[in-house]
């Protein structure tokens, strides 16, 4: 299936690893030149081979987002790179687990200063140009956003935050002729899960194998989800094939979100 993305420009954060590296690729194999932002210089600059291999355009931008002036910097680099923006991808932001009363103000303000604020901070630095090319936004929350959890209250609520903040900028893209729309991965194979799966097998004195299969029966769903299924949607958000897909929040979670 052609989704028309041949020549774009995506531009994806937190794309040194896992969901991001994988949205970057596949982007990549659509035909999409792409711009990506990360920490990691190292592991960018290691992405941006695949994506030359395959025969397109990357643009590194080693920085931290949480950073003023960054989100304005990273946009500006890449249109003076590409001359254009066609997909903003929001996808950085990892946030800490644990006690709510364990939990500092710094732990809260980095929580929502990198995936939230950060969020905020891009789309309104790249608007005006998705504006003029019709283009979209995808907005990688998470399905803790739509059920609560003891030990994620960050990252419960910075991703409720970032859902309501796809239905406002939605709202707005309909006058403006941008998309936006909202990804909740659930559990998905990353090093952020590996981690999580390591720590229960410790826990429970089990093997990796055995925790793996616990964390999936304590969830009842089928399996954990593998970081190309959301890489896969977001390009068809970005793709004339989504055309008329405004303000969506889509869940891809296995089943694990049950509630309406």
């Amino acid at each position: 299936m052609d989704l028309e993305l041949q020549d774009k420009v995506g531009l994806v954060t937190g794309a040194s690893k896992g969901i991001g590296r994988s949205i970057a690729l596949r982007l990549a194999r659509e035909g999409m030149d792409v711009a990506v932002l990360a920490r990691n210089r190292e592991q960018l600059e290691s992405l941006a081979a695949e994506v030359e291999g395959l025969g397109r355009r990357c643009m590194v931008f080693a920085s931290d987002l949480t950073r003023e002036g960054a989100a304005a910097g990273f946009v500006e680099a890449a249109v003076a790179r590409f001359g254009r923006i066609d997909l903003l991808v929001n996808n950085a932001g990892a946030t800490k687990r644990g006690d709510f009363l364990a939990l500092t103000e710094q732990d809260w303000s980095d929580g929502f200063g990198l995936k939230f604020v950060g969020a905020v901070r891009l789309c309104r630095a790249a608007w005006g140009h998705l504006a003029a090319s019709r283009g979209s936004v995808v907005n990688i929350a998470g399905v803790g956003g739509r059920t609560g959890s003891a030990e994620f209250t960050i990252g419960g609520s910075v991703n409720a935050a970032l859902v309501n903040f796809t239905k406002s900028l939605a709202d707005r893209g309909i006058g403006d002729g941008v998309r936006v729309n909202a990804i909740n991965p659930g559990s998905i194979r990353t090093e952020r899960l590996a981690l999580r799966i390591a720590r229960l097998a410790r826990d429970k004195g089990v093997s990796l194998e055995a925790a793996g299969a616990e964390m999936t029966r304590a969830q009842a769903i089928g399996r954990f989800g593998e970081p190309e299924e959301i890489a896969d949607m977001v390009a068809f958000l970005a793709s004339a094939r989504g055309a008329y897909v405004q303000g969506a929040i889509i869940d891809i979670d296995g089943g694990l979100t049950r509630t309406i």
